[in-house]
């Protein structure tokens, strides 16, 4: 009587190692004696234990760090730059069976092509054509990596690192910028006062009496101001007697 629920256990044991769950975002690879016979799609899944052998797949969007490289850019500037790539497998049989870890062969040759790329630009394209350069890494990176069942959705560049000497040569060009441009809009502002000035001056030169009136204008401004002052106002007439002495 012993054998027989002895082999029951056993039996139940056995049937129940090869009961196995797939999760909605994950997707089964099936071995049978080491040879690739199939997926498994997400539910409850039976394998044959010993036999075959499970290898579940994430299939989700997996970002992955670049770490800092170290990159001589075009014009001879060294800077550390990073990045991040988001992957997602589209094929969970290439993914186990062509490499055999594709996050960390992803991740590799994202660095070597990070390296290409920036360092075949000048800084001020690194610093200004982010996104143009986080492109072409894209298509590299993902064109290498369909053959692996990957799916290189972005790439972003994060951080660029420049030398100590390069941020103070680049802050102080950035301060001889903006003090350019400071002379330049005070140089603009004086113009337009001259030429409003001019406008009304020659306004008031059409009107009769117009420049005595301003003048006038102009004293009763002053009078009202707590200094002393000794003003003498001569008659416009006066201007003009010498051409008139010469009539």
């Amino acid at each position: 009587m012993e054998f027989p629920i002895i082999l029951i256990i056993m039996i139940i044991i056995f049937v129940l190692a090869g009961i196995k769950v797939v999760n909605q975002y994950e997707r089964g690879v099936i071995l049978t004696l080491g040879r690739f016979t199939g997926i498994r799609e997400p539910g409850l899944r039976i394998v044959v234990p010993i036999f075959q052998k499970i290898i579940r797949v994430d299939i989700r969007s997996t970002p992955i760090d670049v770490p800092k490289q170290e990159i001589i850019t075009k014009d001879n500037v060294t800077v550390n730059v990073d990045a991040v790539v988001y992957l997602r497998v589209i094929g969970a049989d290439k993914a186990v069976l062509e490499t055999t870890n594709y996050v960390y062969a992803t991740s590799q040759f994202a660095q070597a092509a990070l390296r290409d790329v920036a360092g075949n630009v000048d800084l001020d394209d690194l610093l200004a054509k982010r996104d143009e350069i986080s492109q072409q890494i894209k298509e590299i990176v993902d064109s290498e990596t369909d053959k692996w069942g990957i799916d290189v959705e972005n790439v972003k560049i994060q951080n660029i690192e420049l030398p100590q000497d390069m941020k103070r040569a680049m802050a102080k060009q950035a301060e001889a910028e903006r003090e350019r441009r400071a002379v330049i809009i005070a140089a603009e502002g004086e113009k337009s006062a001259a030429q409003a000035v001019a406008d009304a001056a020659a306004m008031l030169s059409k009107i009769p009496g117009g420049i005595n009136i301003r003048t006038l204008q102009t004293l009763e401004k002053i009078s009202v101001e707590p200094s002393q002052k000794t003003l003498v106002v001569l008659p416009s007439e006066l201007t003009n007697l010498k051409d008139i002495l010469k009539g």
